[in-house]
Formats: C-alpha cells, sequence, structure tokens
C-alpha cells in the first residue's frame, strides 16, 4: 500500500523512510529492492497500529496511512479522544508532497479558481514532511462543520507532542495538528527531512 501513497514521487517516499529509520538506501529517486523492503517494513508498522490502536472511517484511514509512524500513533490517539467524547471528527488531509502543496498554493492565486486555503508552497508545511494532518467535525447528516467553537473544543486532545494550529499567533488553522519538531524553523525541518534525518522531538 504505502508505495503507492505518493504516486511516482519515489524520492519523497524515500525521504520520509529514511527519516523514520526504514530506508539505508541512497535518496535516488529509483524504486529498487531496498525501497521495497523499506515500504514493506512501515506497511507492517502501519498494521500493527491499526491492531493496537484502533481503526476509523475510510478517509481517515487513508490520510493517516500518509504519516509518519509516530504521527501515525498520535493522530489515532487523538481520533479515539475525541471520538469517546462523541465529536464527529474525521482526518481530511496528511502528508502532501511537495507538488501536491504547489498545486494547493495555486488555489485562489494567478487566476485560479476557489479560496486561497494556504501560504505555504511546497516544502514550507509541516504537511509535506509527514507529521501534520487537518480534522474536519461533521454534524449526524453529514455536513462539514465550520463553527469555530467545535474545532476549539476538540483542541484539548491534543497531548503530549501534539501541536495545535489554532493557538499560532499568525494565521490560526484550528482543524491543523502537527508533531513538535526539534527545532521550529521550517528551513531546518525541510533540511533534515530532504537528507532523511530525524527531525520530530
Amino acid at each position: 500500500m504505502s508505495d503507492r501513497l505518493f504516486g511516482e514521487d519515489v524520492l519523497f517516499f524515500q525521504r520520509l523512510l529514511k527519516s523514520e529509520g526504514f530506508y539505508r538506501g541512497a535518496l535516488d529517486g529509483l524504486w529498487g529492492p531496498l525501497s521495497e523492503a523499506a515500504a514493506g517494513a512501515f506497511d507492517a508498522e502501519y498494521e500493527k497500529l491499526k491492531d493496537r490502536l484502533g481503526t476509523f472511517d475510510r478517509r481517515t484511514e487513508q490520510k493517516i496511512s500518509s504519516l509518519s509512524i509516530r504521527a501515525q500513533s498520535e493522530a489515532r490517539e487523538f481520533m479515539t479522544r475525541a471520538l469517546s467524547r462523541g465529536v464527529n471528527v474525521k482526518i481530511i488531509s496528511g502528508t502532501r508532497t511537495y507538488q501536491e502543496q504547489n498545486s494547493l498554493f495555486r488555489q485562489g492565486r494567478y487566476g485560479n479558481p476557489g479560496p486561497v486555503i494556504t501560504r505555504a508552497r511546497g516544502g514550507q508545511s509541516n504537511h509535506n514532511f509527514g507529521i501534520a494532518w487537518d480534522i474536519g467535525i461533521f454534524a449526524e447528516d453529514g455536513a462539514y462543520s465550520t463553527n469555530q467553537s467545535d474545532y476549539d473544543a476538540v483542541a484539548e486532545y491534543a497531548t503530549g507532542p501534539l501541536v495545535w494550529g489554532g493557538s499560532w499567533r499568525s494565521f490560526k488553522d484550528s482543524p491543523h495538528y502537527q508533531l513538535a519538531t526539534a527545532e521550529t524553523r521550517i528551513s531546518w525541518v525541510r533540511s533534515r527531512f530532504e537528507q532523511g534525518e530525524p527531525y520530530v522531538v
């Protein structure tokens, strides 16, 4: 499954796998036996977490599967805490490649339709490093909530190493959660990711 997460962007996936300790080969963008073995080990950890921490709706599972293993664990625990208190929450966005991030950045700019939804280009968002996800809160009829108070209320379920985007001073992002990194500068995180080095606390 994991080898299909990021399409043809093999280098992106190699970087994520290497920073997680699964891949020990060259960051060359070529899919070979080492990449295959690393992807298999990554998938095995994903399955273990599902067995230990439970599974969720199809969309949430697809987004969780794109995250680093540490982030997968924290996302599952967050989901369990929120759902156990009756909040109908789903994870609606997970890891994005640089190309996917750039596509989102162009939305609402340069004559492209839709609202502006991000300030970050590719390599400037923690979604690009396997450690961030966005949630959606839904009513019983399936309607997506845009009520700020709904998102503020679930922030208390972000414990331990989680950072809530609603606590940011500028460009508050209440549906956003991410793992704390060892250095807050996004340029540092990007450099570590691109070298296949660890970057979370």
